[in-house]
């Protein structure tokens, strides 16, 4: 069973919604959840345009791409950015997104799978070394070690590619029809896994829409919802 990590283990948009307050003292009634999930959309479209997470790892193409997805997104909701509030904007959020707090029963979640003798593992977008400090903050290795924690900045491929799935089952030994995926990103995580033959379960706790007429396995709004029905597939006993 593996799972992503953005806003699918921890909630993504606490960080989202400080480093705007700080450079723009934003009131509560923003729509901050509507916009930092079209930041999460730019920030997948801009990453594909520019060769993903893989070419991404370092230098001013990755600065550009995360400070613009600032603009764009900001921009849908008549807010418009400077490339130097951009820049700050994205100082802020990188400066708390190691501050994570896991959601509730994600870790019991993965001990318990663990200790069931499931293979647990990771897969990510992201830059090698931004994904990485991310999971240690989560101080997950102890239940799930390095080689099963699939960054794409590091493999190559990006989800929703099917090499980045292919890869994790030639690494973990596993088989697509016998492998759970639980992810946030309908494209991303749902898509990507459906179309590598895996499981699918759409961790939707943001109450969105389906983009497309693939079908989850499951759809969870939360770690407690995610129990019982492992335990109806019988993943997990009573």
């Amino acid at each position: 069973m593996f799972f992503d990590v953005d806003d699918t283990l921890y909630d993504h948009l606490p960080p989202f919604t400080k480093a705007v307050q700080e450079v723009l003292q934003l009131g509560e009634a923003f729509p901050y959840e509507a916009a930092y999930r079209r930041m999460r959309h730019y920030s997948d479209v801009l990453s594909e345009q520019m060769g993903g997470a893989g070419a991404l790892e370092a230098g001013a193409a990755t600065e550009l791409m995360r400070t613009r997805r600032f603009q764009l997104a900001l921009g849908e909701f008549d807010v418009v950015l400077t490339d130097e509030q951009a820049a700050a904007m994205q100082a802020a959020y990188i400066g708390c997104q190691y501050d994570i707090i896991m959601f509730p029963g994600a870790k019991a979640m993965l001990e318990r799978l663990v200790k069931a003798g499931y293979i647990v593992g990771l897969i990510t977008n992201g830059a090698g070394a931004h994904q990485r400090r991310k999971i240690e903050a989560m101080d997950i290795d102890d239940l799930i070690p390095r080689d099963r924690q699939f960054i794409s900045g590091e493999v190559g491929w990006d989800k929703p590619d099917p090499r980045i799935f292919k890869l994790v089952n030639e690494r973990t030994g596993t088989l697509p029809e016998n492998s759970i995926y639980i992810g946030d990103s309908w494209n991303n995580d749902v898509v990507g896994a459906l179309q590598a033959g895996w499981i699918s379960i759409w961790f939707n706790h943001r109450q969105v829409q389906p983009l497309t007429e693939h079908a989850p396995a499951y759809i969870m709004s939360g770690y407690t919802d995610l129990q019982e029905q492992l335990v109806k597939m019988g993943v997990l006993p009573e």
